[in-house]
């Protein structure tokens, strides 16, 4: 009787330890407690489990409560670049990361910092990434936490006290990737994938042993442009089906591009890995491929082995892609009732605007409809399952205004689902853009290489066209009915580029907006049930977890990315401010301190005067700085260049764009793309703006401004 009352008491310490009750092991997550994770508190891993639904148990905060939620407990970091990271929640501990790849551990009740990492990613990294200094969040595994940093390191960090277990360099180093995605962990195995599609560089996903750091497998996503073998995964399925898709030689000089930064699920019941694929390294076709050919896999959603990689089924989204319409959004896996059959489905909204329901054991495609006004496709071929793309749109010789933008329909803020309702929450989004081939384009290395010419989208200068422009752009969340394939009920935004979202069994959606707010609708009908004004603009999606009995809502604020960096004249007029982790209860009383706002003074331009061609400048600001200081210098949350001291003379300037003065904050020489006249023609086209905009200058806030900008 002795030895049973042991026994017992072991099998029930191992499902304690299981369980994250009673264990000492700091961060003891595995596949079986994950994929056990839809009936408990926790929130284990990025999309909270492997199906990336983003959809809580939790009910204790509810549609009749949450008018009651208050702040809990908030931490405020170091840095005021764009904040994406989803908190993770195991045993108590909140892991999370904010820009420049830092991660953090806190008390997840109280809010107290057990420690931090800082990988001290290089300021000067900054240039390679196209879209702002983020990093979506961490995975833990076994007593460890993953993060991939924007230097494209893979490390290992013990959960317990921060300590760097293994690093790795998942890149090479002489070429513009970057890392801004979260890791994730399948069967011992962390995968991470990278960015820099823009700049020119070849997409692929790898596996790394979750103990050693050792690669396991790696699958490419595109041909080798020496068209010799990889010995990689991806060398069967490249020859067989991928490298015939590929014509020119203008990819073999980008590597073609299809970059893996994003989404990633996992099946374990048929024990297939998804991953989503990146667009295409020049985004103009005829530029990249002559105009001929599929290029697999670029905006493709793969189906993998996750032991292996091997190759078992993929979809294209956007053959032959033109647009930036990559296929790296959300994927969610979920089971569907589709024509009184049931369905295991893969759900994804991708930038080219369609919502794909997919099967997710085959790859077949079950339907496709687009959830927003698009202009560049009439439908989805259902027999054929591709787009049918209307005449004009692939601007070979001539302009197409098309939306979506390359903000895409549905960007990187994940969707989330509600089983109860049937629903899945999109943050989307119109915008326009005017794709314009660039007659002149050849391959710039470490620049932007997209074979369109963005001087197009330079801004009208009458007031009244500015106007129209705006009011053609638009933020929504809706709410989608994916066997239905229709739109149950949208949420307007006042502001495009808002958050990701979360759904929870209290029959709510969490989701936060440009204009700083953070809300919760009915999951039912979309009726605004609660808000809260974070002064800060939102787009990382929240998380939830309970703790004692008493549920919480965690959100990173800071507002930045592509759509921010690029289009600041549609977002807000704010200036940048620090990020901030929010955790709110219901009762919670904390009190947020009201942000210390730069101070403002006035840049006299009195008698300064240019050497340069304000003309020639215009053209090689939207050639070079545009994607990052928004069209006619714009640009609010990247420096405002209209409001820069260094505008007051040529020597400063040229040791700003030329010598590379400020390289270590991000802002690296553009010698290799023109010379001090080209850089003095474009500070007499910034002077024209500045005059125009009489703009005063912005001192550094209070207290200093963060290490890197």
């Amino acid at each position: 009787m002795h030895m049973l009352k042991l026994a017992a008491a072991l099998a029930a310490t191992a499902l304690l330890a299981a369980c994250g009750q009673g264990g000492t092991k700091a961060g003891d997550v595995d596949g079986a407690r994950i994929a056990a994770a839809s009936g408990n508190g926790e929130w284990l891993s990025y999309g909270r489990t492997y199906d990336e639904q983003r959809y809580s148990p939790l009910d204790k905060i509810n549609a009749s409560n949450v008018a009651g939620l208050g702040l809990a407990w908030m931490h405020e970091f170091d840095t005021d670049r764009g904040q994406e990271a989803t908190p993770i929640m195991v045993d108590g501990v909140l892991y999370t990361t904010s820009a420049w790849s830092k991660v953090y551990a806190f008390d997840a009740k109280t809010g107290e910092l057990k420690w931090s990492y800082d990988p001290k990613v290089k300021g000067e990294k900054g240039f390679d990434a196209c879209c702002d200094v983020v990093n979506r969040g961490v995975a833990v595994w076994k007593g460890k936490v993953y993060v991939g940093t924007l230097d494209g390191r893979l490390i290992a960090l013990d959960a317990g006290t921060g300590a760097e277990a293994w690093s790795v360099q998942t890149t090479d180093t002489a070429k513009p990737y970057t890392i801004t995605g979260a890791p994730r962990v399948i069967k011992d195995k962390v995968l991470i994938g990278n960015g820099g599609g823009e700049y020119g560089v070849r997409g692929y996903l790898s596996a790394y042993d979750a103990a050693s750091g050792k690669l396991v497998w790696r699958f490419y996503t595109t041909p080798n442009p020496t068209g010799a073998p990889d010995n990689a995964a991806s060398d069967k399925v490249m020859k067989e089906k991928g490298a015939a898709t590929w014509f020119g030689e203008g990819w073999k000089a980008t590597g073609g591009g299809g970059t893996v930064w994003d989404a990633m699920a996992y099946d374990p019941e048929l024990d297939l890995l998804y991953a989503g694929v990146g667009n295409g390294s020049p985004w103009n076709h005829v530029k990249r491929s002559d105009g001929k050919g599929d290029n697999l896999f670029l905006s493709s959603i793969l189906a993998l082995k996750p032991d292996t990689g091997e190759y078992v089924w993929h979809y294209q989204t956007t053959p032959g892609e033109s647009w930036d319409y990559t296929a790296t959004q959300h994927i969610m896996l979920a089971d569907l009732n589709v024509n009184g059959a049931p369905r295991k489905v893969l759900m994804q909204a991708p930038k080219n605007g369609f919502f794909y329901v997919l099967d997710r054991a085959t790859g077949a495609l079950i339907s496709a409809k687009p959830f927003v006004p698009i202009t560049w496709s009439s439908g989805v071929d259902m027999k054929t399952g591709r787009p049918i793309e209307n005449p004009g749109v692939r601007y070979e010789k001539a302009p197409s205004l098309q939306i979506p933008a390359p903000f895409g329909a549905h960007n990187w803020h994940p969707m989330a689902f509600n089983p109860k309702e049937g629903l899945v929450y999109i943050p989307a989004q119109v915008v326009p853009f005017a794709y314009t081939p660039d007659a002149g384009y050849t391959y710039r290395a470490g620049g932007w290489n997209v074979g369109t010419d963005f001087l197009a989208n330079a801004l009208p200068t009458d007031k009244a066209q500015i106007a129209a422009v705006k009011a053609m752009v638009k933020g929504q969340l809706i709410a989608w009915d994916p066997v239905a394939q229709k739109a149950r009920f949208t949420i307007e935004h006042p502001h495009f580029w808002n958050a990701g979202v979360l759904s929870t069994a209290g029959g709510l959606i969490f989701q936060g907006a440009a204009q700083g707010e953070f809300a919760a609708y009915s999951a039912g009908d979309g009726k605004k049930l609660w808000t809260y004004k974070t002064d800060n603009g939102v787009i990382a999606p929240p998380s939830t977890y309970e703790i004692d009995g008493e549920q919480y809502v965690a959100l990173m604020v800071g507002y930045g990315g592509a759509g921010a960096l690029s289009a600041p004249f549609l977002l807000p007029d704010r200036p940048r401010l620090p990020g901030r982790l929010m955790v709110f209860k219901l009762g919670g009383k904390a009190v947020a301190p009201a942000y210390v706002r730069p101070e403002v003074a006035t840049l006299d331009l009195t008698g300064v005067t240019s050497t340069g061609d304000a003309k020639r400048g215009f053209a090689l600001f939207h050639q070079n700085c545009q994607v990052c200081h928004g069209p006619n210098a714009t640009g609010t949350f990247l420096p405002d260049l209209k409001r820069s001291q260094m505008l007051l003379s040529a020597d400063s300037w040229k040791s700003v764009v030329i010598d590379g003065a400020l390289a270590t904050r991000g802002m690296a020489s553009f010698s290799r793309f023109f010379d001090a006249k080209g850089a003095e023609d474009l500070r007499a086209y910034v002077l024209t703006e500045a005059r125009g905009a009489a703009a005063p200058a912005v001192a550094p806030a209070k207290g200093g401004p963060p290490p890197k900008t």
